[in-house]
This record gives C-alpha cells, structure tokens and sequence, in this order.
C-alpha cells in the first residue's frame, strides 16, 4: 500500500477548488477562461461552485498552462507538473529541470557532494537536486530516491557541469 499523500483525486479536488482562483489571478473572465481551458462556460461555473469537479484531463491542462501561477505553487508547494508527474509514474527521472531550489517548501533530507535530496512539506514527495538546482529525480517513493542518490554520488565523477 502506498503511503502517498497526494494522489489523483486530491489533485482533482484541490485544483478544482482553485480554479476560480486562478482566473482571477490571471485576470480572466469566465469567458475567457472556459476558452483557455477548452471547456464551456457553463462547465467553468459548475466546477467553481463546487457543484462538480474537474477532469483528470482538465487538471493537466491547468497545472500545465498555470505552472507558475503563485496561487499554485502556495497550495501544492511545487512545480505543479512535478508534482504530477510524481503522481503518474511513482518515480519521475528527467534530469536538468531546473528548480526554485526548494527555500520555501522543501526540507533537506540528505546532502553529500554536488547533490541533495529534499522533501515536500505539503505533498511529501522526494527529489534529488545538484548544487545548481536543477531537479534530478522525483518520487513519493523515499527507497527509489535513495537508490538514485547513491548511483548519482557513484557517478558524479563524471559530473562535469560546474556549478555556478
């Protein structure tokens, strides 16, 4: 049994409870939010009196085009496409995307050499960042992440990018 706090469905209310917010952030009216999001009106204004929630389809779509609406990254404490990655695939492994470096919603877990592992606050997921914060690794999986984290100490030898 996984121990993930967030999963789909917290994704799927959780967004759909800010969407209204996000319009707003964005200064869009319903309009041309429903334009933007690919759904009718009427569907927005379901989704925003909590009268229905939003589709897995449609939680993509905002935390993609949304990604770095601040409303976002305060309620889901991270990158949302991180975050739905590590939802998807368990263990996420796209090295080189860079990172805000985690001052505000991650805790170090471990550090030794070039690399850290950090943890979510809010969704307790795990990455593994270089010295120029760019995101190795993500997973609600702790083991798969230890695992990378000592491959990466193994290999960083080879680790040339200099770190700024």
């Amino acid at each position: 049994m996984k121990k993930n706090k967030i999963n789909r469905d917290y994704l799927i209310n959780i967004i759909s409870r800010k969407i209204r917010l996000l319009r707003s952030e964005y200064n869009f009216s319903q309009d041309k939010m429903s334009e933007v999001l690919g759904i009718s009106k009427k569907t927005l204004i379901q989704i925003e009196k909590e009268r229905s929630v939003a589709s897995w389809t449609l939680v993509m779509a905002v935390c993609g085009l949304f990604r770095e609406s601040e409303i976002l990254k305060m309620t889901l404490g991270s990158d949302p496409i991180e975050l739905v990655e590590a939802v998807i695939f368990d263990s996420v492994s796209v090295p080189k995307s860079i990172t805000g470096g985690g001052k505000l919603f991650w805790k170090a877990i471990e550090t030794s050499g070039k690399f850290k592992i950090q943890k979510n606050i809010l969704s307790s997921h795990y990455r593994i960042i270089d010295g120029n914060e760019k995101r190795w690794y993500s997973s609600f999986e702790k083991e798969f992440i230890v695992e990378q984290f000592k491959q990466l100490l193994k290999g960083s030898d080879n680790y040339e990018e200099e770190i700024e």
